[in-house]
Protein backbone atom coordinates (compact mmCIF):
# COMPACT_ATOMS: atom_id res chain seq x y z
CA UNK A 1 0.00 0.00 0.00
CA UNK A 2 1.40 3.59 -1.55
CA UNK A 3 2.15 5.29 1.84
CA UNK A 4 2.85 9.60 2.72
CA UNK A 5 5.58 10.02 5.42
CA UNK A 6 4.97 13.47 7.00
CA UNK A 7 8.09 14.78 8.98
CA UNK A 8 9.16 18.06 11.07
CA UNK A 9 12.46 19.50 12.52
CA UNK A 10 11.35 16.97 16.16
CA UNK A 11 11.70 13.89 14.01
CA UNK A 12 15.43 13.94 13.99
CA UNK A 13 16.65 10.50 13.16
CA UNK A 14 14.35 9.85 10.59
CA UNK A 15 14.79 12.83 8.85
CA UNK A 16 18.52 11.77 8.81
CA UNK A 17 17.89 8.34 7.56
CA UNK A 18 15.71 9.68 4.46
CA UNK A 19 18.16 12.63 3.84
CA UNK A 20 20.94 9.83 3.29
CA UNK A 21 18.98 7.67 1.39
CA UNK A 22 17.76 10.54 -1.07
CA UNK A 23 21.55 11.73 -0.82
CA UNK A 24 22.57 9.47 -3.62
CA UNK A 25 21.68 9.66 -7.44
CA UNK A 26 22.51 5.77 -7.86
CA UNK A 27 19.00 5.63 -5.25
CA UNK A 28 17.46 8.11 -6.85
CA UNK A 29 16.92 6.78 -10.10
CA UNK A 30 16.55 3.09 -8.57
CA UNK A 31 13.01 4.66 -7.27
CA UNK A 32 12.69 6.27 -10.76
CA UNK A 33 12.82 2.74 -12.30
CA UNK A 34 10.73 1.28 -9.53
CA UNK A 35 7.97 3.94 -10.05
CA UNK A 36 7.65 1.70 -13.75
CA UNK A 37 7.72 -1.81 -12.39
CA UNK A 38 8.74 -4.35 -9.23
CA UNK A 39 12.24 -5.20 -10.09
CA UNK A 40 14.52 -7.88 -8.48
CA UNK A 41 18.10 -6.71 -7.59
CA UNK A 42 20.21 -8.39 -10.51
CA UNK A 43 17.72 -6.59 -13.19
CA UNK A 44 18.65 -3.16 -10.97
CA UNK A 45 21.98 -3.57 -11.53
CA UNK A 46 21.76 -4.64 -15.09
CA UNK A 47 20.00 -1.72 -15.87
CA UNK A 48 22.61 0.91 -14.14
CA UNK A 49 25.50 -1.24 -14.97
CA UNK A 50 26.63 -1.67 -11.47
CA UNK A 51 27.91 -4.55 -9.59
CA UNK A 52 24.97 -6.77 -7.90
CA UNK A 53 26.51 -6.08 -4.04
CA UNK A 54 26.53 -2.82 -4.95
CA UNK A 55 22.70 -2.32 -6.03
CA UNK A 56 22.02 -4.60 -2.63
CA UNK A 57 23.81 -2.50 -0.45
CA UNK A 58 21.60 0.61 -1.98
CA UNK A 59 18.52 -1.17 -1.79
CA UNK A 60 18.95 -1.97 1.83
CA UNK A 61 19.32 1.56 2.01
CA UNK A 62 16.57 2.64 0.62
CA UNK A 63 14.13 -0.17 2.85
CA UNK A 64 15.47 1.19 5.84
CA UNK A 65 14.47 4.66 5.07
CA UNK A 66 10.95 3.07 4.42
CA UNK A 67 11.17 3.82 0.71
CA UNK A 68 10.90 0.03 -0.91
CA UNK A 69 9.99 -3.10 0.64
CA UNK A 70 11.66 -5.97 -0.51
CA UNK A 71 10.39 -10.22 -0.44
CA UNK A 72 11.56 -13.02 -1.85
CA UNK A 73 10.37 -15.23 -4.91
CA UNK A 74 11.19 -18.20 -6.71
CA UNK A 75 13.72 -17.73 -9.16
CA UNK A 76 15.86 -20.21 -11.60
CA UNK A 77 18.30 -20.57 -8.75
CA UNK A 78 17.01 -20.53 -5.73
CA UNK A 79 15.40 -17.21 -4.43
CA UNK A 80 15.52 -13.75 -5.82
CA UNK A 81 14.88 -10.41 -3.85
CA UNK A 82 12.45 -8.20 -5.86
CA UNK A 83 11.48 -4.55 -4.82
CA UNK A 84 8.54 -2.66 -4.70
CA UNK A 85 7.99 0.98 -4.26
CA UNK A 86 5.66 2.12 -1.16
CA UNK A 87 5.79 5.63 -0.48
CA UNK A 88 4.41 8.15 -2.42
CA UNK A 89 5.42 11.27 -0.78
CA UNK A 90 7.61 12.69 1.56
CA UNK A 91 6.41 16.46 3.66
CA UNK A 92 9.30 17.69 5.69
CA UNK A 93 8.09 21.05 7.58
CA UNK A 94 11.41 23.02 8.60
CA UNK A 95 9.75 23.87 12.16
CA UNK A 96 9.27 22.51 15.29
CA UNK A 97 5.64 20.75 16.33
CA UNK A 98 5.23 23.56 18.87
CA UNK A 99 5.39 25.94 16.66
CA UNK A 100 3.19 24.35 13.66
CA UNK A 101 -0.10 25.46 15.42
CA UNK A 102 -2.05 25.91 11.88
CA UNK A 103 -4.13 23.09 10.86
CA UNK A 104 -3.36 22.34 7.22
CA UNK A 105 -4.96 20.41 3.97
CA UNK A 106 -3.85 19.42 0.89
CA UNK A 107 -5.70 18.64 -2.29
CA UNK A 108 -3.75 17.09 -5.54
CA UNK A 109 -5.70 17.36 -8.41
CA UNK A 110 -4.39 15.13 -11.44
CA UNK A 111 -3.77 17.40 -14.24
CA UNK A 112 -6.51 15.17 -16.57
CA UNK A 113 -9.24 15.93 -14.36
CA UNK A 114 -9.91 19.01 -15.99
CA UNK A 115 -13.88 20.33 -16.28
CA UNK A 116 -13.74 22.86 -18.88
CA UNK A 117 -11.14 23.21 -21.71
CA UNK A 118 -10.20 25.77 -24.49
CA UNK A 119 -7.21 24.23 -26.85
CA UNK A 120 -5.86 25.61 -29.71
CA UNK A 121 -2.90 23.83 -31.98
CA UNK A 122 -0.39 23.19 -31.07
CA UNK A 123 -1.92 21.70 -28.43
CA UNK A 124 -1.82 17.63 -27.35
CA UNK A 125 -1.56 15.43 -23.93
CA UNK A 126 0.91 12.76 -22.95
CA UNK A 127 0.88 10.20 -20.14
CA UNK A 128 4.00 8.60 -18.61
CA UNK A 129 3.13 5.92 -21.61
CA UNK A 130 2.66 7.77 -24.73
CA UNK A 131 0.62 10.30 -26.30
CA UNK A 132 -2.80 10.40 -25.84
CA UNK A 133 -4.87 11.00 -28.50
CA UNK A 134 -3.55 12.84 -31.56
CA UNK A 135 -1.32 15.62 -31.98
CA UNK A 136 -3.03 19.46 -32.67
CA UNK A 137 -6.48 17.75 -32.10
CA UNK A 138 -8.93 19.73 -29.38
CA UNK A 139 -11.16 17.33 -29.96
CA UNK A 140 -9.40 14.49 -28.39
CA UNK A 141 -9.22 16.53 -24.85
CA UNK A 142 -11.93 14.80 -23.68
CA UNK A 143 -11.00 11.56 -24.40
CA UNK A 144 -11.56 9.14 -21.24
CA UNK A 145 -7.68 8.83 -21.10
CA UNK A 146 -6.69 12.29 -20.40
CA UNK A 147 -7.39 11.10 -16.81
CA UNK A 148 -3.68 9.66 -16.99
CA UNK A 149 -2.27 12.87 -18.42
CA UNK A 150 1.21 14.08 -17.01
CA UNK A 151 1.87 16.52 -19.76
CA UNK A 152 -0.95 19.11 -21.81
CA UNK A 153 0.19 21.64 -23.29
CA UNK A 154 -2.10 24.35 -25.59
CA UNK A 155 -1.31 26.89 -28.09
CA UNK A 156 -3.37 29.42 -26.41
CA UNK A 157 -6.91 28.71 -24.39
CA UNK A 158 -7.20 27.79 -20.62
CA UNK A 159 -7.67 24.47 -18.47
CA UNK A 160 -10.67 24.33 -15.81
CA UNK A 161 -10.61 22.14 -12.69
CA UNK A 162 -13.40 21.93 -10.08
CA UNK A 163 -11.98 21.32 -6.44
CA UNK A 164 -14.45 20.09 -3.69
CA UNK A 165 -15.51 23.00 -1.31
CA UNK A 166 -16.34 21.36 1.36
CA UNK A 167 -13.33 21.96 3.78
CA UNK A 168 -14.31 25.72 3.65
CA UNK A 169 -17.59 24.83 5.00
CA UNK A 170 -16.67 23.61 8.68
CA UNK A 171 -13.02 25.75 9.16
CA UNK A 172 -12.08 29.10 8.59
CA UNK A 173 -9.06 29.35 6.03
CA UNK A 174 -6.97 32.13 6.41
CA UNK A 175 -5.11 31.34 3.64
CA UNK A 176 -5.17 29.04 0.04
CA UNK A 177 -2.31 28.64 -2.36
CA UNK A 178 -2.25 27.04 -5.61
CA UNK A 179 0.74 25.40 -6.67
CA UNK A 180 1.68 23.97 -10.22
CA UNK A 181 4.65 23.57 -12.67
CA UNK A 182 4.41 25.46 -15.64
CA UNK A 183 5.92 27.03 -19.04
CA UNK A 184 5.14 28.46 -22.27
CA UNK A 185 4.65 26.49 -25.66
CA UNK A 186 6.30 26.05 -29.02
CA UNK A 187 6.28 23.81 -31.02
CA UNK A 188 9.49 22.35 -29.97
CA UNK A 189 11.10 24.02 -27.09
CA UNK A 190 12.44 27.67 -27.42
CA UNK A 191 13.63 29.40 -23.90
CA UNK A 192 12.72 33.09 -25.87
CA UNK A 193 9.18 32.86 -26.09
CA UNK A 194 7.38 34.38 -23.17
CA UNK A 195 3.78 34.31 -22.40
CA UNK A 196 1.40 35.76 -19.53
CA UNK A 197 0.08 32.83 -17.34
CA UNK A 198 -2.68 33.55 -15.67
CA UNK A 199 -4.53 32.37 -12.43
CA UNK A 200 -8.18 33.00 -11.73
CA UNK A 201 -10.24 31.37 -8.41
CA UNK A 202 -14.09 31.21 -8.92
CA UNK A 203 -13.79 33.86 -11.70
CA UNK A 204 -11.34 35.99 -10.29
CA UNK A 205 -8.24 36.79 -11.55
CA UNK A 206 -5.64 36.11 -8.90
CA UNK A 207 -2.06 37.02 -10.53
CA UNK A 208 -0.45 36.42 -13.91
CA UNK A 209 3.35 34.84 -14.32
CA UNK A 210 5.15 36.22 -17.52
CA UNK A 211 6.77 32.85 -17.99
CA UNK A 212 10.22 33.35 -19.79
CA UNK A 213 10.22 30.69 -22.60
CA UNK A 214 9.26 27.38 -23.45
CA UNK A 215 12.10 25.60 -21.40
CA UNK A 216 14.06 22.63 -22.57
CA UNK A 217 17.90 21.71 -23.82
CA UNK A 218 18.20 19.29 -20.95
CA UNK A 219 15.74 16.27 -19.87
CA UNK A 220 13.20 17.07 -17.19
CA UNK A 221 14.17 15.21 -14.12
CA UNK A 222 11.19 13.11 -14.14
CA UNK A 223 10.41 12.86 -18.03
CA UNK A 224 9.71 9.00 -19.45
CA UNK A 225 12.49 7.58 -21.78
CA UNK A 226 10.22 8.13 -24.93
CA UNK A 227 9.66 11.55 -24.69
CA UNK A 228 11.59 13.12 -26.98
CA UNK A 229 14.78 15.44 -26.58
CA UNK A 230 13.64 18.00 -29.08
CA UNK A 231 10.32 19.00 -26.65
CA UNK A 232 9.51 21.02 -24.24
CA UNK A 233 11.68 19.34 -20.65
CA UNK A 234 10.47 20.92 -17.43
CA UNK A 235 8.96 24.30 -15.73
CA UNK A 236 9.15 26.35 -13.29
CA UNK A 237 7.09 25.36 -9.58
CA UNK A 238 4.75 28.54 -8.96
CA UNK A 239 2.62 29.29 -6.24
CA UNK A 240 -0.25 31.69 -6.11
CA UNK A 241 -1.10 32.79 -2.54
CA UNK A 242 -4.69 34.77 -1.11
CA UNK A 243 -4.92 35.52 2.19
CA UNK A 244 -6.54 38.32 4.08
CA UNK A 245 -4.63 40.77 3.26
CA UNK A 246 -4.58 40.21 -0.62
CA UNK A 247 -3.38 37.76 -3.57
CA UNK A 248 0.54 37.35 -4.15
CA UNK A 249 2.32 35.07 -6.87
CA UNK A 250 4.94 33.47 -4.89
CA UNK A 251 5.75 36.38 -2.83
CA UNK A 252 4.94 39.44 -4.96
CA UNK A 253 1.45 41.14 -4.37
CA UNK A 254 -0.83 40.70 -7.58
CA UNK A 255 -4.31 42.63 -6.70
CA UNK A 256 -6.24 43.29 -3.43
CA UNK A 257 -8.79 41.19 -3.33
CA UNK A 258 -8.94 39.33 -0.26
CA UNK A 259 -9.61 35.25 0.62
CA UNK A 260 -13.15 35.98 1.93
CA UNK A 261 -14.09 37.57 -0.99
CA UNK A 262 -13.86 34.60 -3.31
CA UNK A 263 -16.96 32.19 -1.83
CA UNK A 264 -15.26 29.83 -1.17
CA UNK A 265 -17.72 27.89 1.19
CA UNK A 266 -20.75 28.97 -1.32
CA UNK A 267 -20.80 26.37 -3.94
CA UNK A 268 -20.37 22.83 -3.91
CA UNK A 269 -17.11 23.17 -5.79
CA UNK A 270 -14.31 25.68 -6.51
CA UNK A 271 -13.43 26.33 -10.08
CA UNK A 272 -9.50 27.08 -10.93
CA UNK A 273 -8.29 27.95 -14.14
CA UNK A 274 -5.13 28.48 -15.72
CA UNK A 275 -4.59 29.82 -18.69
CA UNK A 276 -3.37 32.85 -21.16
CA UNK A 277 -6.07 35.46 -21.56
CA UNK A 278 -6.96 36.32 -24.92
CA UNK A 279 -5.92 40.14 -24.66
CA UNK A 280 -2.23 39.07 -22.59
CA UNK A 281 0.38 40.73 -24.11
CA UNK A 282 2.25 37.31 -24.52
CA UNK A 283 0.26 34.93 -26.10
CA UNK A 284 2.76 31.95 -25.78
CA UNK A 285 0.73 29.24 -24.48
CA UNK A 286 1.12 26.50 -21.79
CA UNK A 287 2.83 23.37 -21.02
CA UNK A 288 1.60 21.83 -17.54
CA UNK A 289 3.45 19.30 -15.94
CA UNK A 290 1.95 16.23 -13.57
CA UNK A 291 3.65 14.24 -11.13
CA UNK A 292 5.29 12.20 -13.93
CA UNK A 293 6.70 14.53 -16.41
CA UNK A 294 9.15 17.96 -15.57
CA UNK A 295 11.08 18.63 -12.57
CA UNK A 296 8.45 18.44 -9.55
CA UNK A 297 6.94 15.41 -8.64
CA UNK A 298 3.86 17.24 -7.98
CA UNK A 299 0.28 17.53 -9.81
CA UNK A 300 -1.91 21.20 -9.07
CA UNK A 301 -1.57 21.21 -5.45
CA UNK A 302 -4.41 23.09 -3.45
CA UNK A 303 -3.07 24.05 0.39
CA UNK A 304 -5.70 25.27 2.66
CA UNK A 305 -4.37 27.05 5.86
CA UNK A 306 -7.08 26.95 8.49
Amino acid sequence: MIQTIKMNLDDTERMAVISKALSSETRINILRYLRRSDLNVNEIATLLNIPASSAAAHVKALEEAGFIRTSLQPGIRGSMKVCHIVLDHIYMELDTAGNLEQEEEIIRMPIGSYTDYKAVPSCGLASSKGPIGPEDEPRCFFLPERMDAQLIWLGSGYLEYRFPAYPFTEKKAKKLEISMELCSEDHEYNLDYPSDLTLWINNKEIGTWSCPGDFGGRRGKLNPDWWPDKNTQYGHLKTWKITGQGCYLDDDKTYETKLDELGLEKNDYITVRIGVREDAQHQGGLNIFGEGFGDYAQNINMRIIF
